[in-house]
């Protein structure tokens, strides 16, 4: 990518992160209170974790919790459909993507684009990189809240499909344009507005 394509890329994605977030804070506030009855005024509303980003950078990513407090009290673990660690507001979180609205600050500060791969935690990444070919061309572009893989491919919790996924990842990757990105945001908004989330 060049670099008039990179600030392009770059200012429409700062845009778009402000605009969300200037018609979706009330849900963020939502989610804070909701989190906040169900686990006590305590519990933790966020949570973040390490993630490998463009050209294997680490940052923090940023959520709403939707587990339970201890919920890798034991390790890390792959989330799966279903999982038994989600609380009852987290499911709704979930369904409707709020969960995901803090990384909204994620794109502000550069970590991260509206679309591209999913981010993958350091200890997944290097063991899927061992097992995968190809596996690090995922870290060619910046990963995104978004993607081609997630739109394709179900919830994915083993190898089998983080391979499969790769896939997408790659596709995505290699035709990579703006009227790509506009689709894929475009039929988000649809599963988000309908509730078909995990």
């Amino acid at each position: 990518m060049t670099y008039p394509h990179r600030v392009f890329d770059r200012v429409v994605n700062v845009v778009l992160a402000l605009f969300v977030l200037l018609f979706t804070w009330p849900l963020m506030l939502l989610a804070v209170v909701l989190i906040k009855l169900e686990d006590g005024l305590r519990a933790p509303v966020l949570y973040s974790q390490k993630r490998v980003g463009f050209n294997e950078r680490l940052f923090d990513i940023h959520k709403f919790r939707s587990m339970s407090v201890d919920a890798e009290a034991h390790g890390a673990k792959w989330a799966s459909k279903g999982d038994p660690r989600v609380t009852r507001v987290g499911k709704f979180l979930r369904k409707y993507r709020i969960d995901e609205l803090p990384q909204l600050w994620n794109v502000l500060r550069g970590d991260m684009c509206f679309v591209g791969p999913r981010p993958e935690r350091p200890q997944f990444c290097h063991s899927l990189e061992k097992d995968i070919p190809y596996y690090r061309h995922r870290l060619l572009v910046k990963p995104g809240l978004t993607g081609w893989a997630q739109l394709k491919y179900p919830y994915g919790s083993s190898v089998k499909d983080a391979q499969e996924k790769l896939q997408y990842d790659l596709f995505y990757i290699k035709h990579r344009s703006f009227l790509l990105d506009v689709a894929i945001l475009v039929r988000t908004s649809e599963i988000i507005l309908f509730g078909r989330g995990q």
